[in-house]
């Protein structure tokens, strides 16, 4: 998601010549640290480092584990990118997100990343309005693409933001309207709602929940009794959590986190992507950067990039936090380690 106004520029890929691990990288941004609890998940001696930058809103992030690599979306230039620390960064995929001709949609591309249970690439395609798995070998991508779901009871979606799965194997997803041209007010839109929707194993589709206004980040706890959804409303700035049924579905909506009087003061970001450690801890990017929440919903503290932050995923051996931020990759390193991983 995209919640600031995008200017066109180049992308310029800041990018490390071949060089041994443990590069050295510029910083940006502090940790700010309300609990005493957050010095057990990030050190206090941690940074953020700056990996590339140069880019046009960067989302999505997701670890290659078997290549020792990391995907991340550019959702303006319709491509993923991929990064290592020998090679810094370089075009993945491209087309990511819309296949079929250019058109005036800012934000055309892929959204979140994921992989499912054989391995394989699944993404929220902008573009086509689809979540779709990519058909190709991750070590040698290609733009072909099976469709997973675009329609909900023969409606078009909006444009698919963020999703997880279920160990049992059922797709999550949520889908506000920030990749349609005219977003809310955009004549293509056909669902006159926002949803969070459920795709199982069955090929049902099931929307879960209409009642969050602008559905984007969603995560399982560790223990996958609770479903979080954030809501990068403006006026409605929160995290939701919502208990997860024996059938999949949701139930007992409420409010986790609400920051919508940071996001009114004119703090960059809004609730979007946020992922979980083992323990239950939530990385939830929102207003001023990336907040740390512990399972009580208490703030802990949080990774103050200084741009809107969109998203994060767990990476190398686990603990290493990788966060993309307006034009930023970034990465800050942990004690902790990431739910699943």
């Amino acid at each position: 998601m995209s919640n600031r106004l995008l200017v066109p520029l180049a992308c310029i890929w800041l990018c490390s010549c071949a060089a041994p691990p443990r590069v050295e990288h510029r910083t940006l941004g502090s940790i700010v640290r309300l609990d005493a609890r957050l010095d057990r998940l990030i050190p206090p001696d941690a940074h953020i480092e700056v990996l590339a930058g140069g880019l046009e809103w960067t989302e999505g992030p997701v670890w290659i584990k078997d290549g020792r690599f990391l995907l991340f979306s550019v959702i303006p230039d319709n491509k993923i990118c991929k990064w290592s620390e020998q090679d810094g960064v370089m075009t993945y995929l491209k087309p990511s997100g819309l296949t079929g001709p250019k058109d005036l949609r800012v934000e055309p591309g892929s959204n979140g990343l994921l992989l499912d249970s054989q391995n394989r690439l699944v993404l929220c395609q902008h573009g086509d309005r689809r979540m779709a798995r990519m058909d190709a070998p991750l070590a040698s991508p290609a733009a072909r693409f099976t469709t997973l779901a675009d329609r909900y009871e023969g409606k078009r979606f909006n444009s698919p933001n963020d999703a997880c799965f279920h160990s049992g194997g059922a797709l999550y997803f949520t889908d506000p309207p920030y990749g349609l041209e005219k977003r809310m007010d955009d004549p293509a839109k056909e669902l006159d709602f926002q949803g969070v929707f459920r795709l199982g194993t069955d090929g049902k589709l099931t929307l879960l929940t209409r009642d969050v206004t602008r559905p984007n980040g969603i995560a399982f706890s560790p223990d996958e009794k609770t479903l979080y959804v954030s809501s990068s409303d403006p006026d409605r700035a929160v995290w939701m959590a919502f208990d997860v049924m024996p059938d999949g579905t949701i139930a007992g909506g409420r409010v986790f986190a609400d920051m919508t009087d940071r996001a009114r003061k004119g703090e960059k970001g809004l609730p979007d992507g946020m992922k979980l450690d083992a323990a239950g801890n939530l990385f939830a990017a929102g207003p001023g950067g990336l907040h740390v929440f512990a399972p009580d919903g208490t703030l802990l503290g949080t990774i103050a990039t200084g741009e809107a932050t969109s998203n994060c995923a767990w990476g190398e051996d686990g603990s290493t936090l990788f966060i993309t931020a307006d034009q930023y990759l970034l990465r800050v390193r942990t004690t902790t380690r990431g739910n699943r991983f």
